[in-house]
């Protein structure tokens, strides 16, 4: 969670310096850190190496956290609709709005706090 809370940091600062494309990245890898912790805190056993590629870490978050009911589906479609945002800022040339990248560090924040409350950590 620690990682969460400084990529929450580093995206509000990228944000205010008018870099909505790094704001998207670290708001997606804020969500990232966060889930990453929600599932090992959730599922102590689960497979540490399964969760570590993007894929593999959303697919599990959807499925034992958001259709297990316990975090909102609403923070699941968040965690998917800002990997897109990080997707598009990081690997094409089309650019980002600060719209987006703010509404992507909004989500980023209440997935986290939401991450925080419901398992007790960070």
């Amino acid at each position: 969670m620690e990682k969460a809370a400084r990529a929450l940091s580093a995206a509000r600062i990228l944000l205010n310096a008018d870099n909505p494309e790094g704001a998207c990245n670290r708001a997606y890898y804020a969500m990232f850190d966060a889930a990453h912790a929600a599932l090992l805190a959730a599922m102590p056993g689960v497979a540490d190496a399964s969760i570590k590629i993007h894929s593999g870490l959303i697919g599990a978050f959807g499925k034992h956290l958001v259709q297990a009911g316990l975090i909102n589906a609403e923070h699941g479609r968040s965690f998917n609709q800002v990997h897109g945002l990080r997707q598009v800022a990081d690997y094409t040339g089309d650019p980002v709005s600060v719209a987006d990248a703010a509404w992507a560090l909004d989500q980023a924040e209440a997935f986290v706090a939401a991450v925080k409350v419901q398992f007790s950590i960070g």
